[in-house]
């Protein structure tokens, strides 16, 4: 716990009975959480969410989440409406910065903070837009997609620490697991060739990651998340750099609602960034 500030700000970890103040911070933002994203996001580093409060009100939040001994992901950088502008969110973000140590910090910048964060040492490595609206009609989904059991763990596992900069197998595990998420695979001559999750945000079915080795496995993936859609709103969150992911976005009559940046203040492990047709979430990587 770090002492008050002369604002009387007092920051402390949160816990997983504090995620639904930061959840609703975030929803009268339009981020969208997803329903269950608490449970999975504190099982990577329940150490890694912090709130800032005045006379025991929070005011603040934010997540520093540490994957093994080199990367972290900041997200969650939240100010309550009524008291921004009073150096409150700086002060949460310097005690919460602190966790991770000397690993690469990893973020996903909205517009209007980008400047800030370029101060603080992250340095822009692409765009995202978050692409959304109720999936038109399509071709069906491409043979060898299926949901995904338990026997695919250990393959989904290691495609995921393939396409992302950190080992995540917990997350993972509790991400193709929680309660309301569906998840499926590409399986092409008995090999894992993708995989994604679609679970329930509080407007959209939130599509996240979509992970393949190809356009073609991409295109069938998404075809059959947009029949588990069956005529709901989704929304998916593609990186720049995947011509194929906005163009099957389009595809399908979702249009762009936002865009962030991913940011890092230094190196990363190489990882299958081609292989990246929708990210995972933007509050952890």
């Amino acid at each position: 716990m770090t002492p008050p500030s002369p604002e009387g700000l007092v920051v402390t970890q949160a816990s997983l009975d504090d995620w639904p103040v930061i959840k609703g911070w975030a929803a009268d933002e339009g981020w969208d959480p997803g329903k269950s994203d608490g449970a999975c996001f504190f099982t990577q580093d329940p150490e890694g969410f912090f709130l800032g409060r005045i006379d025991g009100e929070p005011v603040s939040a934010i997540s520093v989440v540490n994957y093994g001994a080199d990367y972290a992901f900041l997200g969650c950088y939240l100010v309550r409406p009524d008291v921004r502008g009073r150096g409150y969110g700086l002060t949460t973000w310097k005690t919460a910065l602190a966790h991770a140590g000397g690993r690469t910090v990893g973020l996903d910048g909205v517009v209007a903070q980008q400047g800030n964060y370029r101060q603080s040492g992250f340095e822009l490595a692409y765009k995202t837009f978050r692409f959304g609206g109720v999936p038109a009609a399509g071709e069906s989904a491409g043979t060898g997609v299926r949901a995904a059991g338990a026997a695919d763990l250990d393959a989904i596992t290691a495609y995921d620490s393939a396409c992302y900069p950190a080992d995540r197998a917990g997350f993972v595990e509790h991400w193709l697991t929680e309660a309301g998420h569906r998840a499926l695979v590409r399986i092409v001559d008995g090999r894992l060739t993708g995989y994604s999750v679609i679970r329930p945000a509080l407007t959209s079915l939130r599509i996240g990651p979509l992970f393949a080795d190809t356009a073609e496995d991409a295109r069938a993936l998404f075809a059959a998340l947009a029949a588990e859609a069956d005529g709901r709103p989704v929304s998916v969150d593609i990186p720049e750099t995947s011509a194929t992911g906005v163009a099957l976005a389009e595809e399908y009559g979702l249009t762009p609602s936002f865009e962030t940046a991913r940011m890092y203040t230094g190196p990363v492990r190489p990882y299958a960034a081609d292989r990246v047709y929708g990210v995972t979430t933007l509050e952890l990587g």
